[in-house]
């Protein structure tokens, strides 16, 4: 599977920039590839290890492993128009990695939620990142051997496709992390402790959710 991935990735972003966009020191398919390898493998972290906190630390370091290529890929801005539409998407399914561990850690330290609520809400973040880095694997039909038939302009179509279906995960993740923070700070209010619960999440102005 990582070998498909690899040349979905590699193949897209090599297929849609222009001759006279200039490479930075760092190659973004190698950068989107390993985007997609840490999503993978926090998927995969978070259905094997059963118990929650051992779970979150290694989703932990897996991200943090790969926030290299996420950063470096956000660097990127010599692609041209087609790729830039790739690069996006895949940032985005990153950008979902670095909210589940943002939050999640937060979550962990909010008396708020009950063990099994974490185990719950952790189960939720793994299931809206699998199906938005699974939405990847459609762009392989650019390069499949059905698809040499295929013109720029059916290209486009499949990429404006995955480029909108995870946009809307990206915005349910927002919408998940914000509903689950407010579950903590309505209960919190009820304890006459929501102070506590807006340092810990950020106000209003300061939020990451």
């Amino acid at each position: 599977m990582k070998k498909h991935m690899l040349w979905v990735c590699t193949a897209l972003l090599l297929s849609f920039t222009s001759a006279k966009a200039q490479w930075v020191v760092t190659d973004p398919t190698n950068l989107a590839q390993g985007i997609v390898n840490s999503a993978q493998e926090i998927v995969q972290t978070s259905s094997t290890v059963s118990n929650t906190l051992k779970s979150f630390q290694e989703v932990q370091k897996v991200y943090n492993q790969g926030k290299e290529f996420y950063d470096k890929l956000k660097a990127v801005n010599n692609l041209v128009k087609d790729a830039r539409k790739v690069q996006q998407t895949v940032l985005m399914v990153g950008n979902i990695s670095e909210m589940y561990v943002s939050n999640f850690g937060k979550m962990m330290n909010d008396p708020n939620f009950s063990p099994q609520e974490l185990t719950a809400i952790a189960f939720g973040y793994s299931k809206l990142l699998n199906e938005s880095g699974d939405l990847l694997k459609d762009l392989k039909q650019i390069i499949s051997e059905s698809s040499l038939s295929m013109n720029d302009k059916e290209r486009m179509e499949i990429i404006d496709k995955v480029y909108k279906e995870v946009s809307e995960y990206h915005k349910l993740v927002r919408y998940y992390t914000n509903k689950n923070v407010s579950v903590s700070y309505l209960r919190a209010k009820k304890k006459n402790d929501a102070q506590r619960v807006l340092q810990l999440y950020g106000t209003a102005n300061q939020k990451y959710w």
